[in-house]
């Protein structure tokens, strides 16, 4: 992952992100119901108490022990525990399906952005949208290109587009998210 990402606007934070595919797939699990940048500093706080964020870590740890780690202030999120256990069991996964190696998902097999949709979706705590932004992340700001990916994307990968964190690099474009969604929610009402 040789991108700079600007997510969080924590230097530190966005140099994990961009550094560790892992850390980059447990902010988006982390991303729903708090703000974005929030979302995406929850690993940089796990590494701070964990002495580092490594995937095997995570998965091998003591479950109580890493939610009670994921829950002191700052929690990791506003429901610190449940997300905690998802973000154990994300670890889990990535180890036992993936060897640990996160960005097997998107280049194992040489697969298509349907295929890379289909693994996403796979995932504990990825729904259709979250892998969809996630999708479009790695493509837009990653590199990570295959055949079809902004079709499988769907309206997150519009080139332009300013709908999600995929979109997200700089506070101006942060600001460009929000206002979008903000005027989606109301729409809906």
């Amino acid at each position: 992952m040789p991108k700079k990402l600007n997510l969080t606007g924590d230097a530190d934070a966005d140099r994990l992100l961009s550094e560790d595919p892992f850390a980059l797939l447990s902010g988006m699990l982390l991303d729903q119901q708090i703000s974005m940048e929030i979302a995406f500093a929850g690993p940089k706080k796990i590494a701070d108490r964990m002495d580092g964020f490594d995937v095997v870590k995570i998965a091998e740890s003591d479950l109580d022990e890493f939610v009670e780690l994921c829950v002191q202030k700052p929690a990791i999120h506003r429901y610190g525990g449940s997300m905690a256990r998802r973000v154990h069991a994300l670890a889990q996964y990535i180890v036992e399906d993936y060897d640990g190696e996160t960005e097997r998902i998107w280049t194992e097999g040489n697969p298509d952005g349907k295929e890379v949709l289909k693994r996403l979706k796979a995932l504990p705590g990825y729904g259709e949208q979250k892998a969809k932004i996630f999708l479009a992340l790695l493509g837009k700001q990653l590199g990570v290109q295959p055949s079809g990916w902004r079709e499988a994307a769907g309206a997150y990968g519009e080139e332009g587009s300013r709908r999600s964190i995929a979109d997200v690099t700089s506070p101006e474009t942060l600001a460009e998210v929000r206002a979008f969604k903000k005027a989606t929610k109301a729409a809906a009402k």
